[in-house]
């Protein structure tokens, strides 16, 4: 039997408690925590962290297998965790495409061997990501891995027909659709900065917000003509937050997601031309910001997902219009959305909690994920200490890449513990490997003490 007594948290923001996990699932909240708690305990001081359900990510670009000089299974779970993510959606544009059961087993196989989050691939929609033919969503539906969200990510499913059987063949076994909603007629290879006033004077060519409004108008006709289930990545304009909007009002069962950098960067940031502020969808406007971070707060945006892109920097380094496309985003996440959404009262950490756990955990159909704080209930949990102040090192991140947005930025709020399924993954921003776990281990460990003034550095 291992167990861990976690003393001083406050699930959900709430009142300080106590909280005895054993073996893999939560036992005892409160005052019973401690009288319960066996000899042979570890304990973690939590000094008054705000204490969560474990993160689920939507939207994770793994790079393996084909690009492991940017991104391996294993550095990108040890990115997850110490983001406060206990479970991740692996996208399916790696090389090979994951487009058959044997690669989607793999992607499986290599998540559980690095231990540090539960890691769920994403089947593509189309063979090759080519459009044109759909991939073996069945077979890797009945897979070991049993995939439930299938995208082409990086591109759209832009022919209607192959959209419409595809949305038709997932409905057999409950999946989801994930959309990169571009319609590439107008928004074109060469497209690599919202289109606007500011685009023209750089000389950079725009991608129009219409080109994913239009697709999403599209697609949540279909999802309602298929009743099926459509899930639209990264939305970035305030036109795609009013479809979803009007599509959600109609019933059709459509969910959404933005992405942290979308919350908070703007297209103002091209004027220095720095490909580290290129992504796909590009930065917008500040007005899509803030309609962004309304609809996140309503719940027409249902969820927060990363859109963690890494790239060597011989794929940045590069003028703006032919660098790759793409930013770092898991071990940044939380402290994005406690800037943007806590600190301007758009959302309480219960709310934090709904957008960034308990809905990405129901879209993708994860079990044991997002589940109440509850006895009885699986011990997947993060400690945030709301208090924190870190500054960002692009050197000294999990991922093997480099290119965040974010690096030299002081943020307050910092992860400082992940549990999965009880057993600590990181404590006080290190990362726990299986091997280092000690369960037995009766010396507590200090993960924050609330402190306004105290800083620290991200690896530090």
């Amino acid at each position: 039997m291992s167990a861990v007594l976690i003393k001083g948290v406050r699930p959900l923001g709430a009142k300080l408690t106590d909280v005895l996990i054993i073996d893999e699932v939560i036992s005892a909240i409160g005052t019973e925590a401690s009288r319960q708690a066996p000899g042979e305990v570890r304990i973690v001081e939590g000094g008054d962290a705000i204490l969560l359900p474990g993160l689920v990510d939507l939207h994770t670009h793994l790079r393996e297998p084909g690009r492991e000089d940017t991104e391996t299974i294993a550095s990108g779970s040890a990115a997850a965790a110490l983001g406060g993510f206990t479970a991740v959606h692996a996208m399916a544009n790696t090389n090979p495409v994951a487009d058959t059961a044997e690669i989607v087993e793999l992607v499986s196989r290599l998540g559980a061997a690095a231990g540090l989050v539960d890691v769920r691939p994403v089947g593509a929609v189309s063979r090759g990501l080519d459009g044109e033919q759909l991939a073996e969503i069945g077979n890797m539906a009945r897979s070991g891995a049993a995939v439930r969200v299938f995208s082409d990510d990086g591109k759209c499913v832009h022919d209607p027909l192959l959209m419409r059987r595809a949305l038709e063949y997932i409905k057999a076994f409950d999946g989801v659709l994930a959309q990169h909603a571009q319609d590439p007629r107008l928004a074109g290879s060469g497209a690599c900065a919202h289109e606007g006033e500011l685009s023209g004077r750089l000389g950079l060519s725009g991608w129009p917000s219409v080109a994913e409004e239009s697709i999403i108008a599209r697609d949540v006709m279909l999802a309602q003509h298929t009743a099926s289930r459509l899930h639209v990545c990264h939305v970035s304009t305030a036109g795609s937050v009013e479809v979803i909007r009007w599509a959600k009002a109609r019933g059709i069962d459509v969910t959404a997601e933005v992405t942290p950098h979308h919350l908070l960067l703007t297209c103002d940031l091209l004027r220095g031309y720095d490909p580290l502020f290129k992504v796909n969808p590009p930065l917008r406007t500040a007005e899509d910001t803030h309609a962004l971070r309304a609809g996140l707060a309503e719940g027409v945006i249902d969820a927060v997902a990363t859109d963690h892109a890494p790239h060597a920097a011989h794929d940045k380094d590069h003028a703006f219009g032919d660098a790759a496309f793409g930013m770092l985003g898991l071990e940044t996440a939380l402290s994005v959305v406690a800037e943007t959404m806590v600190e301007s009262g758009l959302l309480d950490w219960a709310g934090v909690a709904d957008r960034m756990s308990v809905r990405p955990a129901d879209i993708g159909r994860v079990r044991g994920h997002g589940r109440p704080l509850s006895v009885g209930e699986p011990a997947n949990l993060t400690l945030v200490d709301p208090d924190a102040q870190w500054t960002v090192r692009a050197t000294a991140m999990a991922s093997l890449s480099q290119n965040t947005p974010f690096a030299g930025r002081t943020f307050a709020a910092r992860v400082r513990a992940t549990f999965l399924r009880g057993r600590a993954t990181v404590l006080d921003t290190h990362v726990i490997n299986s091997a280092q776990a000690s369960d037995g281990d009766s010396d507590p460990v200090f993960i924050g003490s609330g402190s306004r003034d105290r800083q620290g550095v991200l690896g530090g």
